[in-house]
This record gives C-alpha cells, sequence and structure tokens, in this order.
C-alpha cells in the first residue's frame, strides 16, 4: 500500500490568527471538503472528558470542526459510547452532565451531543469485521452506525493498555457499546458480585439467552450459555455487573483496529488528531498527569492508521519532559527511526506497534505516509 497523506500544522500563532483559524484551514488543506455533506448525518466522534481530567480536548476544537460541515450542508452531531467502567460517563444521563460540566453543550457548539449506545449502553447494533482475527462481529453504538459520514476529533496521548490514544482508539474503543468495550477488553463474559447484587432480577430480563439464574436470590451467570453481549452490565443499576479485565493488551490493540475497521467500512470518514497537553494517561482518567512533551499541532488525514503513526512518530522525535512522569523513566526503548520511544518508556508492559501493524494487516490503512505541512 502507497503512502498517505497526513497534513500537519504546528501550534505557533501570530497576533490576530488563533489556532482555530488554523484548524479550519488544516482540514480544508486536507480535503474534507472531497466528502459530500449535503443533508448527511454526520457523527462527530469527540472525547468529552472524565470529570477532573484537564487534558481532554476544549469544545472550541469541535465547533470548529462542526461549523465546516454545516457550511458544507451537513447536519453534524457530538457523539461517544458509554464507559464500561462506573465513572462519570456509564450511563446517558451522567454522561451527558459530565459533557455540560466540561463544557460540551449546543450553547457552545452549536450541535447537539448524542450518547451512541442510549441510556444504558445497550443501544448497539452487531457489525461485521471485515478480514477481522479476534472479533468477527463488533457492538457499535447505534446512532453512530445510523450516521451517513463519520469524523473524528481525537486528542492524542500515552494510554497504559494500548500504548498510545489516538485515532483508532477513539474510533475503535469509543465506539463500541459497553457490551463492544467487553468484548475488546476481555473474552466477553461477565460475572456478578454476589456482595454487590441485590436479587433484583432486572439483568435476567435483558438476558436473551437465559443465561442468568439466581440463588440465594444472587444472580448468577452460566458462562456456558453467555454470549458475551453485555446488557447486563447496563441494566444493572447497582454496578454488580462487570467485565473480568483479563485480556492481553496485545489482543487489546488489535480488537481496537478490528472496532475501528467495523465503524468506517462503507462510509466517507475523516480524522483529526490534536497532539498538545500529551499526557501520559487515557481521557478517561478523573485527573491528568503533566504532559510528558511539549505542544507540537494538529494533524488531519482520511487515513487513521497515518495519522496515528504521524503524530506517534511526532512524538518520539520530541524532547521529553524532565518534570513529567517521562522523567521518572527509564530511557531504553527506541522507535524505528532511532528516536527514544518516550511511549514505551512510559508503558512498558504494551506495545504500540501491535496497533498499527494490525490495523494494516486488516486493510484499515498504512502506516507509511507523506507530511504535508499547513502554515
Amino acid at each position: 500500500m502507497s503512502g498517505a497523506k497526513v497534513f500537519f500544522t504546528d501550534m505557533r500563532c501570530t497576533t490576530g490568527e488563533s489556532l482555530l483559524i488554523k484548524l479550519d484551514r488544516l482540514i480544508g488543506k486536507a480535503g474534507i471538503e472531497q466528502i459530500d455533506f449535503k443533508q448527511k448525518f454526520t457523527a462527530i466522534k469527540i472525547h468529552f472528558g472524565e470529570p477532573g481530567n484537564l487534558a481532554f480536548l476544549r469544545p472550541h476544537f469541535a465547533k470548529t470542526v462542526a461549523d465546516r460541515i454545516k457550511g458544507l450542508g451537513g447536519m453534524p452531531f457530538l457523539t461517544d459510547c458509554n464507559t464500561l467502567y462506573t465513572g462519570r460517563r456509564n450511563n446517558a444521563i451522567v454522561h451527558m452532565d459530565a459533557a455540560f460540566e466540561n463544557g460540551y453543550s449546543p450553547f457552545s457548539t452549536g450541535v447537539q451531543n448524542i450518547i451512541a449506545d442510549g441510556l444504558k449502553g445497550t443501544d448497539d447494533i452487531e457489525v461485521p469485521v471485515a478480514g477481522g482475527v479476534y472479533c468477527k462481529t463488533a457492538y457499535i453504538g447505534r446512532a453512530i452506525m445510523d450516521a451517513d459520514i463519520f469524523v473524528s476529533l481525537n486528542h492524542f496521548k500515552g494510554h497504559e493498555g494500548a500504548g498510545f490514544g489516538g485515532a483508532l482508539k477513539n474510533i475503535g474503543m469509543g465506539c463500541g457499546s459497553r457490551g463492544g468495550k467487553m468484548a475488546m477488553h476481555n473474552d466477553g463474559k461477565p460475572e456478578v458480585d454476589q456482595r454487590v447484587c441485590t436479587g433484583c432480577r432486572i439483568c435476567a430480563k435483558f438476558c436473551n439467552q437465559k443465561a442468568i439464574t439466581f440463588e440465594n436470590k444472587k444472580a448468577f451467570i452460566n458462562q456456558n450459555l453467555c454470549v458475551g453481549c453485555g446488557r447486563c452490565i447496563g441494566a444493572c443499576n447497582y454496578h454488580a455487573t462487570s467485565n473480568r479485565w483479563d485480556s492481553s493488551n496485545l489482543a487489546l490493540n488489535c480488537k481496537i483496529a478490528e472496532y475501528a475497521k467495523a465503524v468506517l467500512d462503507g462510509r466517507p470518514n475523516f480524522h483529526i488528531n490534536v497532539v498538545n497537553q500529551v499526557s501520559p494517561y487515557c481521557d478517561c482518567h478523573g485527573e491528568s498527569d503533566a504532559a510528558i512533551i511539549p505542544d507540537i499541532g494538529m494533524f488531519a488525514s482520511f487515513d487513521p492508521v497515518a495519522l496515528d503513526k504521524a503524530c506517534i512518530d511526532a512524538v518520539n522525535a520530541a524532547p521529553g519532559i524532565q518534570t513529567s512522569i517521562w522523567g521518572e523513566r527509564a530511557h531504553t526503548h527506541v522507535d524505528a527511526n532511532g528516536h527514544g520511544d518516550h511511549l514505551t518508556d512510559i508503558h512498558p508492559s504494551t506495545d504500540w506497534r501491535s496497533q498499527i501493524e494490525h490495523a494494516e494487516k486488516i486493510g484499515l490503512g498504512t502506516g507509511t505516509y507523506e507530511l504535508i505541512t499547513v502554515k
């Protein structure tokens, strides 16, 4: 596969020109107008940020992208799916509250927020994964799959499980329903904490496999009957049902790539990475550690794999910040370009390469790119 074009602009601004003007110019030069947006529902996949985290993208970036799409006749909305863990975004009500708290509202962005997998994270569609090795199908939030066009707007940062979080992570993991997230994090079999279960039996009403029975007024999941759809997790108001979090990081990275392919196949898509406040951990954390490198810039491409690889290379070529967690870690890893591998130094238990390599293997995109600078 030949190299893909990735467009880049730095974070420098002259008097009278903001980063938002540069972002709009970037996505224009990258060719977003090649997509026919007229009267098309357009999902803009965003991470609204876990409350307490201050590294997530500010809503101003989303407004700039949404305004450009509306100017092209599209009908954009901001979207994300509920989380698997029990934080401030694990159902649509608290998720919307978190989004508003972090500044994402129709008054700031000019578009609506839609939680793609519904109230409890159970409103999903089972989508085929063409060429999938780990997943033959993927459980994707219904509103995302209902959209005609898909755009991802991503904060590029480190990640403790995947090595990095960019376009692939925001698309693959982020678009999975709660059941989909469970399938990516383990073999798809939930379990019940008997100490927390109240015996309300609501979970059994959501189980189409009749895998849930009750012993001493406590739910029990028959692992032989369970198919791992995750609906019992969303149905439980007491957080008694959960996944086991037992997937290897290699499998996790490959599943993220396969879920991203399920989301993108068969419709126009476009992707933007903002490489600023590059925190070592995911924006799902309720805190954000100090950035590991200086701010770099904004990248855009039709190829999410090339986009992420360009950002990885830029991060590794940048100087690490000694006062961050990077300064505390042993600097023993080197990437293919001979630069220090900051991402692997921070998270040596995972290898980010597996995500890029598997994405290439299944035909999602290419890690080979041509970087084009936009002034």
